[in-house]
């Protein structure tokens, strides 16, 4: 079955002051959705086309050459922003609790340095990418990621991204990528994350 954009799970409002419903429309009404139709019309007629877009991701090694770079992109995309979209809330913000609170001090020391963490992978970013909580091999890390490659492809599981792509911050504002990533710990929904950490350890 072909991918399909996903709705927002909240108003395109209802995360501002942090994230601003202009950004939001534009980022999802465009950007997410032509990932979604790139996507399709690369898969479209291949043994892969209706494959989950988390298995591609696992196998793009396994793809045809002509269109692997054209699927890692886009397909990367679109399950990269579906990802963004369901880590935030307009209730988020705050610290973890319980078991993802407890694995965050064992890998970090404190909350307080995996948002430091999280800050660092996410400004050091040269160009657009992501910055990403993972679970690799049992354990907590941070790591980024150039363009729309997504940790997945590399055995780990992403539990949380902070998506640096200039289109994610650039109509508020502007060149501040640090205003926008401290901003956007203000949304960031640290149930579901709990809930993704959970599924997967």
């Amino acid at each position: 079955m072909a991918y399909e954009l996903p709705d927002l799970p909240y108003a395109y409002d209802a995360l501002e002051p942090h994230i601003d419903a202009d950004t939001m429309r534009f980022h999802h009404d465009k950007h997410h959705a032509t990932y979604v139709s790139r996507a399709n019309e690369a898969l479209e007629g291949t043994q892969w086309a209706d494959t989950p877009v988390e298995e591609v991701l696992k196998s793009l090694d396994s793809l045809p050459e002509n269109i692997r770079t054209v699927v890692r992109n886009n397909a990367g995309g679109h399950y990269n922003h579906a990802l963004f979209w369901t880590s935030m809330s307009p209730s988020g913000g705050g610290a973890p609790s319980g078991d993802l609170a407890a694995a965050i001090d064992s890998a970090f020391g404190s909350f307080d340095e995996l948002k430091a963490a999280i800050r660092a992978r996410g400004l050091g970013q040269f160009g657009s990418g992501w910055s990403w909580l993972v679970l690799d091999g049992g354990k907590l890390a941070v790591e980024g990621s150039p363009n729309q490659d997504n940790p997945i492809s590399q055995g780990k599981t992403p539990l949380l991204g902070v998506d640096v792509w200039e289109h994610a911050y650039y109509l508020k504002y502007q060149n501040l990528r640090p205003a926008y990533i401290e901003a956007w710990f203000n949304v960031v929904d640290w149930d579901v994350v709990a809930q993704r950490f959970a599924a997967a350890a």
